[in-house]
């Protein structure tokens, strides 16, 4: 049993009856051009679900735990789509219109794919579907049930409406579902906070939410692996350059790395590293 320090409280799951779902992560939503932004959206805020989502795909893929991706989609002849659906609001381009990328969430259309850092890996199920939640008018009941699935981890876009609706859907199936908070993100980060909070609110009324590093802690200490510091360790040093605007001289490089792979704290080397060009004087390099 792996147990992540979640909330409201910690989330338990056992690997082999677990499956990650990706949802939702296309070109149409994410990219310039997409049916995102013709809804006047700011897309830039979805980038930030970009990379902990594939980090998310990797560790599944490493442990060999199912992952299932959706897409939001329809038929090219709408059939699927209602006119209710399809002539809501006033966008300057609808479902089944022709945009930059092929005709707006349409099967097969270059915009309707998933975009290239969160592609399906070979063997990975992908998902169409017609609506916001990803069990209806699809087959990913009887999959997940094929499967000898009870947990599932969430991923993808927007937390608001596909997520958050795919998750309602699975908690009224009696899945326990937990959402990976930076794997997500909405064109509204106020939505997303406070859906994060509806998720997780009276104990958990839809599921559990959790850090992303929350996550991959629990499953070290369920495999007993080390956590991999050498490459939080240069992340950590490689954001501290941007966030800062400076750049650590190479010969430099390796003790840095060193010392926050191991205080884990890239916070604590910066607050402790001195104004000074003595740099022998910080606490850091002292022995």
């Amino acid at each position: 049993m792996v147990r992540v320090d979640a909330a409201p409280f910690a989330f338990e799951f056992e690997p082999e009856h677990t499956a990650l779902i990706v949802i939702d992560m296309q070109r149409d939503f994410i990219e310039p051009g997409g049916f995102g932004e013709t809804l006047g959206n700011d897309i830039s805020h979805m980038e930030r679900a970009i990379g902990p989502t594939r980090q998310l795909l990797d560790l599944f893929r490493k442990k060999g735990w199912p992952v299932i991706h959706t897409r939001e989609t329809h038929a090219e002849d709408l059939s699927d789509c209602p006119p209710a659906k399809r002539e809501r609001g006033t966008p300057s381009l609808r479902i089944g219109d022709s945009g930059p990328m092929g005709r707006i969430l349409i099967r097969g259309e270059p915009g309707a794919e998933i975009i290239s850092a969160c592609a399906p890996a070979p063997g990975e199920t992908v998902i169409d579907k017609p609506g916001k939640g990803a069990f209806y008018a699809t087959d990913l009941g009887a999959l997940l049930e094929r499967l000898g699935v009870r947990s599932l981890v969430f991923a993808g876009v927007t937390t608001e409406v596909c997520v958050q609706t795919t998750m309602r859907e699975a908690n009224d199936r009696g899945y326990e579902c937990l959402l990976i908070e930076e794997a997500t993100e909405s064109y509204f980060p106020e939505f997303k906070a406070a859906t994060l909070k509806m998720i997780r609110a009276q104990g958990g009324i839809v599921g559990w939410t959790a850090p992303l590093a929350s996550f991959e802690k629990a499953i070290s200490a369920w495999t007993g692996e080390s956590m991999s510091t050498e490459f939080d360790a240069k992340s950590h040093v490689a954001h501290m350059e941007k966030v800062m605007g400076l750049t650590i001289e190479e010969d430099w490089r390796p003790v840095v790395e060193a010392h926050i792979a191991a205080t884990q704290n890239a916070a604590e080397f910066v607050l402790s590293f001195p104004l000074e060009d003595d740099v022998e004087a910080a606490p850091v390099f002292e022995a």
